[in-house]
């Protein structure tokens, strides 16, 4: 199958909002095409329609109704779920979701650029796409089509006597296996990667065993808890108090502003540290221009190894090893003034393009050591996009639960770090550089990326234009 590639060209703004709202344009051609024969339900006649229907109702057949969020037992029901055992399948191939995943975190960054603009921004394409993806399983009617849309799967033929689907479970399988290997790399290879997942429901709600059984996920910490949203001041506190204990990570004050008619949300945390395997901090903190105008000093490493680079259109690339799973894209803007301004800035070509031709060269790159924390509202940023009833009061979520719910929020909250292996403090090089060594400082606002290995699935982008901020 071959994929569709647009080469955008930085000046023509319509052609950027296309790639990047190509839901709410409909004359703009695809980005990518789907090996739908993979995972549709192939419903496109009657008796598929009647097979369609009776899958939807036996996902309604169990339900089950959480433990209060008070209680300090842990549930026969999560000890199932964690323990679960993942049934052998063929595995349909992953390549195919490296292009949805990155075209939906694009129209996410785009709205938090437009929100924070200059500031350091992360996001997960991958665990968003994930997220919305789970929220599909549990979807129905227009609700089930709306975000099938958008998660890429537009389609190719659509009858009257019901909607086309895309097997949930396939395409989440497939994102198990993505994520598989970096989950499970928190050894010595010099990663730390961590994922919990939190489903909170109103008391009384009743919820789809088939639904949550999908969201169990091998190396993941998940909870299903109930909680009154009647009081939100107190259901925020409960939630974060939880959060807390559960998470790698502890941040304080993840949550506010419930709306107190939420029978439903939805929460994810990640915990992500590359340690670089070389680097050495710097004795002394470093110039870092935050702008043209304004100049701090902040605690950098340096390393100098071979490592691959490239130079690429408005781009100075370098690409450095974290773990068998896992890689790290370092790019320099040649005018790392337009970083904090464009808020076209992710990434203005596909992301491939950056992966290719990199070539092997002896480089002595400086750059900040890196700590923040990002948290972001899906629902949100749905409604900035101009999608605000998507996932609203009345989006079909029959297979999800029996129960009339509301989804409140959908948070996502992110903890990344950048961090030298060794402990031994070296001075910075102010001598001449060996032939043929490319110095390259980061010292001005950047940007950054993580791949998983075998995919080229983007699991983090962000920008980081003042290391000193830790949100």
């Amino acid at each position: 199958m071959t994929l569709v590639k647009i080469h955008v060209n930085m000046k023509l703004e319509a052609t950027l909002l296309c790639v990047l709202l190509y839901l709410t344009t409909g004359g703009c051609d695809r980005v990518y095409v789907h090996p739908f024969y993979l995972v549709s339900l192939n419903n496109t006649d009657a008796n598929s329609c009647k097979e369609l229907e009776e899958r939807e109702r036996e996902q309604l057949v169990k339900m089950f109704v959480p433990l209060s969020i008070e209680s300090h037992f842990t549930s026969t029901y999560e000890e199932t779920l964690r323990n679960k055992s993942e049934e052998e399948e063929k595995r349909l191939g992953v390549n195919f979701l490296k292009d949805p995943i990155y075209v939906t975190g694009a129209r996410f960054y785009k709205e938090l650029k437009r929100i924070h603009k200059s500031s350091n921004i992360i996001i997960s394409p991958i665990f968003i796409y994930e997220t919305l993806f789970s929220i599909y399983l549990g979807a129905s009617g227009q609700t089930a089509i709306d975000l099938q849309i958008l998660l890429g799967f537009d389609p190719p033929s659509r009858v009257s006597s019901c909607n086309f689907k895309i097997d949930g479970h396939k395409v989440l399988f497939a994102l198990k296996i993505i994520l598989n290997a970096p989950l499970r790399s928190r050894d010595t290879e010099g990663l730390t990667f961590s994922k919990l997942l939190c489903l909170f429901s109103a008391p009384g709600t009743h919820l789809s065993e088939s639904f949550v059984h999908e969201l169990a996920f091998p190396d993941v910490s998940f909870y299903v808890r109930a909680v009154d949203f009647t009081n939100p001041t107190e259901a925020a506190k409960q939630i974060n108090a939880f959060v807390e204990r559960k998470s790698t990570y502890r941040s304080k004050g993840l949550l506010a502003d419930i709306d107190q008619e939420t029978t439903l949300l939805l929460a994810t945390y990640t915990h992500f540290k590359a340690v670089i395997n070389g680097a050495s901090s710097l004795k002394e903190p470093q110039e870092f221009w935050v702008d043209s105008h304004t100049k701090i000093y902040v605690p950098m490493m340096t390393i100098t190894r071979i490592l691959k680079h490239k130079y690429h259109p408005g781009l100075s690339i370098v690409k450095i090893p974290v773990s068998k799973s896992v890689f790290l894209l370092l790019l320099q803007p040649s005018n790392s003034s337009e970083l904090a301004s464009d808020e076209d800035q992710y990434p203005l070509t596909p992301s491939l393009e950056w992966l290719q031709g990199l070539e092997s060269k002896q480089i002595h790159l400086t750059f900040p050591k890196v700590s923040f924390t990002s948290m972001y509202d899906l629902q949100d940023l749905l409604a900035k996009h101009g999608m605000p009833n998507l996932l609203g009061k009345e989006a079909n979520l029959r297979l999800l639960s029996s129960s009339n719910v509301t989804i409140g929020k959908i948070i996502t909250q992110q903890h990344f770090e950048l961090s030298p292996s060794e402990a031994e403090q070296v001075e910075a090089h102010t001598e001449e550089n060996a032939s043929g060594t490319l110095k390259m400082t980061l010292d001005k606002p950047f940007l950054f990326a993580v791949y998983e290995q075998e995919s080229a699935a983007l699991i983090y982008f962000g920008q980081i234009t003042n290391p000193l901020k830790e949100t």
